[in-house]
């Protein structure tokens, strides 16, 4: 193990140094997805990379998905675990996507490790964690909405060297070709991670090749250092106390639940507690996760709520405990099923956001979506024939806060800054048309501010024999209002059968069977509102009606204003809204 001498540096080049390590990871996140196959990666950016110390420790990451942070830092300690005894060696490249130890998330999410030596010894990994189309198991997409256990959703990689010593093991990629259906995709993006892991591993020589390996290390330990002073000067600012919150999570997708799940927010001056103790147990549907996926979210939660724009890095946690029962919903066991593990790892962050929303409105909005809202949709493409497979997330109406209406067509928490696969490479590469996308204007959400609304997104199979597997959570338990404002509306599908017929509304559903002519009509939800809505300007009603936010109806009813359906002019006020005045 790395030893760090303490040497003295001059506050410039420990700034220097550490904007480069965090230039690094910037560099192996856009190599990452310009050598990738898949939309998933390129586009949507489903992935995370990043740099980490000697210890695992996390430096720098470059995210796409917000739910990533803090699994990059579990499977390189995974990794320490099986070969921190000198089994390591320079060109070594494990590989690596167990859920319930060294990654957390599910199977599809595969993650890269590859120690860093310079002059023979070890001073950083370079990890990465990307979401392949396919690792295999029962479903096209792998990651099945009806998986009773772990070894049905794909191949599981228990930290193994892919690579040793510079050397690929032919075994593993000759196992994962005859396991996956679409190999040139899946192999594709194992090696557009293993080049920004290189990328990395280059950078990290070159910088301790021109500081010296003993600056760079004392930089290391003044990124961490100074990622935690950041965090506790931003906690100290919080109002110190207990907060709770409870919530539900739908269903398993085999009609099991609801199930409660709990939280205990603590604030004191060192630490934030988050305690989710007494939450349902582990359940046999997919909807399980694992404890490192729960503090991914508790992280993503907790930069909000202290500093948004800080750079992620282990010293930023340093402050931060989660607590919660093993074997439970929100820290499941092997071999419990994990393969749509977001519902349940968003509602632990939903319940910390819920807890605090009221105490720290300038950072916190009314709820919103909440759910990945995934989408599975295989079959073959009409043209080539040859089969073809959307994997992808769907955007949806965040929540109001005090002082700005709820942002529209955004994706939950847990994706972040991720993307659409946009309409024209869907109806370019896959056997559809794009009916629809636009935006779900249903009018819930009410308040002095209102909620961001959700999208509609159809899609129509070209050819027969099309299966979609849908995961909408918050389907039943829609999202919340704060002070006063009234709450959004759920995510749902439907079928729209070339005979006219109509099915659903659905939340989750496995393989639902369309043929030439079908829609699936994906609509997501509208995020909850803020303060009271008869406290929301007329004029502002009177455009939202205008803009289709609003009906004239719901105008009327949530907050009191009359206006024109033709003119769009306010024609009076109701008596309920005159007697509790604007």
């Amino acid at each position: 193990m790395t030893q760090v001498v303490k040497t003295k540096v001059d506050p410039f080049t420990l700034e220097i140094v550490k904007d480069s390590l965090i230039a690094i990871g910037d560099e192996m996140f856009i190599a990452l997805a310009k050598t990738s196959m898949s939309p998933i990666i390129y586009e949507v950016l489903d992935y995370a990379s990043g740099l980490l110390d000697a210890k695992g420790q996390l430096l720098t990451q470059g995210n796409g998905v917000t739910g990533f942070i803090g699994m990059l830092t579990d499977m390189v300690k995974q990794t320490l675990k099986k070969f921190g005894d000198g089994k390591l060696k320079p060109g070594d490249i494990i590989i690596i996507n167990d859920s319930y130890g060294g990654g957390g998330s599910h199977l599809s999410d595969v993650g890269l490790v590859m120690p860093i030596f310079y002059k023979g010894e070890l001073v950083a990994f370079s990890a990465n964690k990307a979401h392949w189309t396919e690792v295999g198991g029962k479903d096209p997409g792998s990651y099945s909405n009806d998986a009773t256990d772990i070894f049905q959703e794909g191949l599981q990689f228990p930290c193994v060297k892919l690579f040793n010593e510079g050397q690929i093991n032919q075994a593993i990629v000759d196992i994962i070709e005859a396991n996956v259906r679409f190999p040139d995709l899946s192999l594709g993006d194992m090696w557009a991670q293993v080049a920004a892991l290189k990328t990395g591993e280059k950078r990290v020589i070159e910088i301790c090749e021109k500081h010296g390996k003993d600056v760079v290390l004392s930089s290391v330990e003044y990124l961490l250092d100074h990622g935690e002073q950041l965090a506790r000067q931003e906690l100290s600012k919080l109002p110190k106390g207990t907060y709770e919150a409870e919530g539900f999570i739908d269903d398993d997708g085999f009609g099991n639940g609801p199930f409660k799940v709990v939280a205990k927010v603590t604030i004191t001056d060192d630490k934030f507690i988050a305690d989710f103790r007494g939450s349902h147990p582990q359940v046999p549907g997919p909807i399980n996760c694992s404890y490192t996926a729960l503090v991914s979210a508790v992280r993503a939660i907790f930069m909000a709520i202290t500093n948004p724009s800080q750079d992620a890095n282990d010293g930023v946690f340093r402050l931060l405990e989660v607590i919660t029962d093993k074997g439970s919903v929100l820290s499941a066991e092997r071999p419990a099923p994990v393969s749509i593990y977001w519902e349940s790892m968003q509602a632990g962050a939903d319940l910390i956001w819920k807890a605090l929303a009221p105490v720290v409105p300038h950072r916190l909005t009314a709820g919103h979506l909440l759910s990945v809202c995934s989408v599975v949709l295989s079959g073959l493409h009409p043209d080539t024939k040859e089969p073809f497979l959307i994997v992808e997330p769907s955007v949806g109406g965040w929540g109001a806060a005090d002082g700005q209406d709820g942002a529209r067509g955004q994706f939950c928490i847990g994706d972040g800054e991720t993307y659409n696969v946009p309409v024209e490479v869907a109806e370019t590469r896959y056997g559809v048309l794009v009916d629809e996308y636009s935006l779900h204007t249903d009018g819930a959400g009410a308040g002095e501010y209102i909620g961001g609304a959700g999208v509609i997104r159809s899609y129509r199979a070209l050819t027969d024999n099309q299966a979609a597997s849908i995961t909408f959570g918050r389907h039943k338990f829609v999202p919340w209002g704060i002070n006063g404002g009234k709450e959004g509306s759920a995510n749902k599908f439907y079928v729209e059968k070339v005979n006219g017929e109509v099915d659903g509304p659905y939340g989750i559903y496995p393989r639902y069977p369309l043929n030439t002519g079908d829609v699936v009509k994906l609509v997501t939800a509208t995020g909850g509102g803020y303060g009271d809505p008869f406290k929301r300007p007329a004029e502002k009603v009177a455009k939202d009606v205008k803009n289709g936010y609003v009906s004239i109806e719901q105008a009327k009813e949530d907050f009191g204003v009359i206006v024109n359906p033709e003119t769009f002019i306010i024609e009076g006020l109701t008596v309920d809204r005159q007697q509790r005045g604007e």
